[in-house]
């Protein structure tokens, strides 16, 4: 990777962990109503991934993914926006932070039923396959739902089909707050069900914005090259809890140590170091990112509350609500 594209990944991750803490500041201060789902710690995995992916290409994640929304071309103000249910918001604050979707990035959701969206992840797949564009559909998901039917589903079908979708699981070791070790027959709980569907199984430090970028990269074009599908178990830890009202006091503490030493933006600074960019330039770029979120927290304050009579807006396609059979 060339040292000015690491340099953009970096600022990107950084851009994403400081809209993630301003999400963390306003929670606390009653700004932003119900909870959070902080992605803190995942940041290279959205940003290696996205990296190594085609802008047109189908992006689908969890309500843990404000980084994959913001991997995808959302801006720090419109994700802020959305969950202090502001007009501006991404969703238009029908959304919250467990739904930022920006489809006109092909962006297409975070879902909160845990697995739902990886049968969609194969329907957009199969309609790439159909019109023959190229297209690639990447579902992102959690260690937990790899013991949800629905991720047997999805893998079956899409190694029966051929399809072009790769289905990245990160792998924080905690479905919510239960250990995945604990209740899973299996030591790699993604990577190592591979090979029941007849399909590639690998595991990637997901801390490691460059190993994923490669690695997401080398499965992409195999996709594309009609191989079918591929499932990439990408090993990271979140900095906070399952959610906002979550201190996570169930996890070991030289643990929650070991892996706060294996931060992905610690990771991507040595790796700038060692590609010999000047200090001051990593510095200009977390200065940027501090500028841009510190503009957009004081933007979303201010902007309106929604309308009420957009309400039933946007539940159909053509943009209504009205019923019909």
């Amino acid at each position: 990777m060339e040292p000015a594209e690491l340099l953009a990944l970096y600022e990107r991750m950084v851009l994403i962990r400081r809209t993630e803490k301003a999400a963390h500041d306003l929670f606390l201060q009653g700004l932003v109503k119900g909870t959070t789902h902080l992605a803190a710690g995942h940041e290279a995995i959205a940003v290696g991934a996205s990296a190594a992916l085609r802008d047109d290409d189908y992006v689908f994640a969890t309500y843990r993914g404000h980084h994959h929304a913001m991997a995808r071309g959302a801006g720090p103000e419109e994700c802020l926006a959305e969950l202090m249910s502001r007009a501006t918001g991404l969703c238009g604050a029908k959304g919250g932070s467990m739904h930022l979707t920006k489809a006109a990035t092909n962006m297409l959701g975070s879902y909160a039923i845990v697995g739902a969206h990886l049968p969609m992840a194969v329907g957009a797949a199969w309609s790439a396959k159909l019109r023959g564009t190229g297209q690639l559909a990447v579902a992102f998901f959690g260690d937990g739902a790899t013991n949800i039917g629905a991720f047997h589903e999805a893998l079956n079908l899409a190694a029966v089909w051929k399809l072009p979708v790769l289905f990245v699981c990160e792998n924080n070791l905690y479905m919510e707050y239960t250990p995945i070790a604990d209740v899973t027959a299996v030591p790699r709980p993604a990577a190592d069900r591979a090979s029941a569907y007849g399909i590639p199984g690998e595991v990637v430090d997901g801390n490691d914005v460059v190993s994923v970028q490669e690695t997401v990269a080398r499965l992409a074009r195999r996709a594309r090259a009609g191989d079918g599908p591929a499932l990439l178990e990408a090993e990271t830890y979140r900095h906070f809890g399952h959610s906002r009202t979550d201190p996570a006091t169930y996890r070991p503490a030289e643990e929650v140590e070991r892996w706060l030493k294996h931060d992905p933006l610690d990771i991507a600074r040595g790796r700038l170091v060692e590609a010999g960019v000047p200090e001051e330039r990593v510095t200009e770029a977390d200065e940027r990112a501090r500028t841009v979120v510190r503009e957009a927290v004081e933007a979303a304050k201010n902007a309106p509350p929604p309308d009420p009579r957009e309400a039933f807006t946007d539940v159909w396609a053509d943009g209504g609500a009205a019923w019909r059979t």
